[in-house]
């Protein structure tokens, strides 16, 4: 899953994006209003914190002129401003979730946690393709019953996969999704942690395989 913060405060966006990493986030920080709003209007993020008061653009403007884009990806607004009347302004601009600073990271991420949830077509906590688990939560991985260990980017990527299970995936989603967009990755790099899940999931199982190479396309996740 891949996050965009928007935050002018150095030291508030570094904080937000350490720990993010922690949870097996990929996160990009823009530092100002103009920077954070080509960057959501032109990658694609699976939520947006975003500050009300950024040099550039505002953070009013970036809500506003995303939903105009008709860009979706679920924003999270974290500021200063707490007065009832800046609430009613930040989610009428096309936010999602408000809140103020200073601010629990624990409930910053359960929120966050929501928001991806919110527009997948199911919100079932515990991931799952055929006898194959994955609670995001404890990331905990099982098939049949028998837990698997997995690296953070291991985990990372089976999660988008599961996310988008049926779905063909190509290698630039993939990276953009899994890994920051500063990341310097190559297409060869996907191909070795496909490998390696399929070493941990497929291949001890003796079951058809769950993970598929579809040739001149990319990759998905099922259970067909």
């Amino acid at each position: 899953m891949r996050i965009l913060v928007i935050e002018d405060e150095h030291r508030i966006a570094n904080s937000i994006k350490k720990g993010l990493e922690q949870e097996n986030y990929a996160v990009d920080i823009a530092y100002n209003g103009d920077d954070g709003y080509d960057l959501a209007s032109t990658e694609e993020y699976d939520a947006i914190i975003l500050d009300l008061m950024l040099p550039g653009m505002d953070g009013i403007k970036i809500s506003k002129n995303l939903r105009k884009e008709k860009i979706h990806t679920p924003i999270l607004i974290l500021t200063a401003k707490g007065q009832i009347q800046d609430k009613v302004i930040g989610l009428d601009s096309g936010a999602d979730d408000y809140m103020v600073k200073p601010f629990s990271f624990e409930e910053l991420l359960a929120r966050i946690r929501a928001l991806i949830r919110r527009p997948k077509t199911t919100i079932d906590q515990v991931l799952t393709v055929s006898d194959l688990t994955f609670n995001p939560k404890t990331f905990a991985v099982k098939r049949s019953g028998k837990l698997i260990a997995l690296s953070n980017k291991e985990f990372s990527l089976l999660e988008y996969l599961m996310r988008n299970k049926g779905r063909i995936l190509s290698k630039d989603q993939i990276i953009s999704h899994v890994w920051d967009y500063d990341a310097d990755i190559l297409p060869n790099t996907i191909e070795v942690y496909i490998k390696n899940l399929r070493n941990k999931i497929d291949l001890p199982f003796k079951k058809n395989p769950l993970i598929k190479t579809i040739r001149g396309f990319g990759y998905k996740i099922s259970g067909d």
